[in-house]
């Protein structure tokens, strides 16, 4: 376990047991998005206001990592579908284990819907996945969401059950929803040997989004997984900065954003 636990210390901060992690995959299934048609900017911005990680499909790694100032941990994803599929929840395997140790990946991950019609194909697809970043040492996160006809995506029963599914297939992180209440996701992270991560979610103002992150951490939380919540802000660098601050440092949102400002 030594290559993933060596891994893992790049990705989450060794003296809080959290970190801060901004998704950039949103390009392979949206489109050039606001927020990503620069790609080194943007990864330069989210390091230097202290994020943890990023996950970038592996064609933007060469494009946007580690090109200059601080550095930050970088997670390959290996799953992918695009807003044009008619069944858009369907994620399949777009890359390797091996292509990630390659690229110099501290950590892969893969999406699971739970509900989706494809649901059966994308847990084969992780089961495989598991035993490869076993043999090569790597780090998995599985970001797995409740999602299909008549669910809740935030029902604490459906979030429940994907977070056991993901640690039963293996998982190392765990991304998922919030249930929007601090009772029932606590119980969620404590019933949970691995670390639970929360999505960034709809959209909302900056006081509204840094407070749910840190209630999701009083709830247990290691941490927040946010992308187009992140790196679409007017001030990008100020916010993560903001969050950083409050994953790490339990910061009052409110009295964050004053000193960022």
């Amino acid at each position: 376990m030594i290559g993933k636990e060596i891994r893992l210390e790049r990705i989450m901060d060794r003296n809080t047991g959290r970190s801060v992690i901004i998704p950039m995959d949103h390009g392979f299934t949206l489109g050039q998005i606001e927020g990503l048609r620069d790609m080194t900017r943007i990864v330069s911005d989210v390091s230097e206001a202290g994020a943890n990680a990023i996950v970038l499909h592996k064609g933007m790694v060469k494009g946007g990592h580690r090109k200059h100032g601080r550095d930050i941990g970088l997670v390959v994803h290996l799953s992918a579908s695009t807003s044009l599929n008619p069944d858009p929840n369907d994620k399949v395997l777009v890359c390797t284990v091996e292509e990630a140790v390659a690229l110099g990946a501290d950590a892969v991950s893969i999406h699971i819907n739970l509900g989706a019609p494809h649901e059966s194909s994308m847990i084969e697809s992780a089961g495989m996945v598991v035993k490869e970043c076993n043999r090569w040492g790597m780090p998995l996160l599985i970001m797995i969401y409740p999602r299909g006809e008549g669910i809740d995506p935030t029902s604490p029963q459906a979030i429940g059950h994907c977070v056991r599914v993901a640690e039963e297939l293996g998982a190392d992180i765990i991304k998922t929803n919030y249930t929007g209440d601090p009772e029932s996701f606590r119980q969620i992270t404590d019933a949970c040997s691995v670390p639970v991560m929360v999505a960034g979610g709809e959209k909302g103002g900056d006081v509204e989004t840094l407070s749910t992150i840190r209630e999701a951490i009083g709830a247990g939380a290691a941490g927040v997984c946010m992308g187009r919540n992140a790196f679409q802000r007017e001030n990008v660098r100020q916010f993560v900065r903001a969050i950083c601050r409050v994953v790490h440092d339990g910061a009052d949102p409110e009295r964050v954003l004053e000193m960022e400002s």
